[in-house]
């Protein structure tokens, strides 16, 4: 069920209690950090004093920057019920599992909402400042991580056929096979077409990949197993490689914006 929490590009703290609140650490732009955040960030990420609070001044920087940005009920729900379905459940049975892990719906509720204002900043302020990637930089960053793209030599299925697209989505809903039609299949990952292939390497073992319009059907698979390990070469894992690539430039791209912010930000040390 991890993905009923890590969910977000950078969510941090959602799972601290206001009780742990013991002493006020640092300042930033009126949010207080304490003593008791940095030590559960420390814990939890296994980093340094000094890395817990610089993620954690990042943390209120954001929330500074992304006062403004409201999320529509109705947008939270519609995530709510993809998270559900990514994980195979309904939402009644997510707040079952939420609940016996401690954790309120309305608390989860916020945390999915923190999480989709961080989004839509990161969206809005990082994403839209990295430009596409040429040809040739994609060649050199696979080039030099070769050791990153591999690929199984074939994967283990079952094939999910429906007449519509509505029936398709009722059946990866409901899990109710009289929407569909089945087979078990193995396929050969050199025979897949890139997007198809990039698809099922994205899903996990015993997770359901995205639909796909074949003209007369829709199509969606079961991943049962990926088998085997070989190198892929550059036009296979060229989306791999793009993917890879800007993730790399996200990361650098949020890492100056908040190091930007923080010069001109009003941080106060309390406590060393």
């Amino acid at each position: 069920m991890k993905k009923l929490i890590l969910i977000g590009f950078i969510t941090l703290l959602t799972s601290i209690d206001a009780k742990m609140l013991d002493a006020i650490a640092i300042i930033v732009e009126g949010e207080p950090v304490t003593t008791a955040e940095i030590r559960a960030i420390q814990t939890q990420m296994s980093v340094s004093k000094k890395q817990a609070e610089s993620l954690l001044i990042q943390d209120r920087l954001q929330k500074s920057a992304m006062k403004d940005i409201a999320i529509d009920e109705k947008a939270i729900d519609s995530k709510i019920s993809s998270i559900a379905a990514q994980n195979n459940i309904t939402v009644p049975k997510m707040q079952q599992i939420l609940k016996e892990q401690g954790t309120s719906w309305s608390r989860y509720r916020s945390n999915i909402r923190d999480a989709m204002k961080k989004e839509k900043f990161f969206q809005e302020n990082v994403v839209r400042t990295i430009p596409e990637p040429t040809e040739d930089e994609l060649a050199l960053y696979y080039q030099n991580n070769k050791d990153e793209f591999f690929a199984p030599n074939s994967v283990s299925l079952i094939e999910y056929s429906a007449s519509s697209e509505q029936k398709m989505k009722d059946f990866l809903k409901t899990k109710n096979k009289k929407y569909v039609t089945s087979r078990s299949v193995t396929k050969k990952t050199k025979e897949l077409n890139p997007t198809l292939l990039g698809s099922i390497l994205q899903t996990q073992d015993g997770s359901y990949t995205r639909p796909f319009n074949a003209g007369d059907r829709y199509i969606s698979y079961k991943v049962l197993s990926k088998n085997g390990k070989s190198a892929m070469p550059f036009e296979s894992a060229k989306g791999a490689v793009a993917a890879r690539w800007k993730q790399k430039q996200q990361t650098k791209a949020l890492k100056d914006y908040f190091e930007k912010l923080k010069t001109n930000a009003d941080v106060q040390y309390i406590r060393k």
